[in-house]
């Protein structure tokens, strides 16, 4: 059976959903890989429903749901913003990708690249020369899917999820022709 989705952006007020979504998306994704406790102390810091606030009020930012059937229950999130990664060549024109989940009952049907296509329609409509992102070094699945998509690694950095650090690629996409 498929369920249709819809992809909308984020208005205030969807901190709650976003923060619910980014929580299951992220805990599903990493259960069993990262530490049990370093994945709830994350979701706490990293996906409550102030920091989504934060983020719908701010310009620099944008959201988006992508919301399953008839009644939108949300299946994923996406969040394009300033970048904060650590690289010797960083534009201000660079965006970064801070967000792209998806509940893995949706991957493979398309959802994923509809998302990543709102980004960068959003991203060239600001005139981003490219568009970054991190990824964890072992996630093979989400780093196919970017390459796939055209993005290629150029850096490293820690990222800390809890108290403890992992691995992650930075990768890039150009958007300029």
């Amino acid at each position: 059976m498929t369920i249709d989705v819809q992809l909308r952006r984020c208005t205030p007020g969807d901190a709650p959903t976003l923060a619910l979504a980014g929580q299951a998306t992220f805990l599903e994704t990493f259960a069993g890989i990262l530490p049990g406790p370093a994945i709830v102390a994350h979701c706490a810091r990293a996906h409550c429903g102030a920091h989504y606030d934060a983020w719908l009020v701010d310009p620099a930012y944008q959201m988006w749901l992508a919301e399953a059937g008839h009644g939108g229950a949300p299946v994923g999130i996406m969040v394009v913003g300033p970048t904060e990664l650590a690289l010797p060549d960083l534009s201000e024109r660079d965006l970064e990708l801070k967000r792209i989940y998806l509940l893995s009952r949706f991957h493979g049907g398309g959802v994923g690249r509809q998302l990543l296509h709102e980004a960068v329609r959003h991203c060239r409509e600001r005139g981003a020369a490219r568009l970054l992102l991190g990824v964890y070094a072992k996630n093979d699945t989400a780093i196919g899917f970017y390459q796939r998509c055209g993005f290629t690694r150029i850096g490293t950095r820690k990222f800390k999820v809890g108290d403890q650090y992992f691995d992650d690629f930075i990768m890039s996409l150009p958007l300029e022709k």
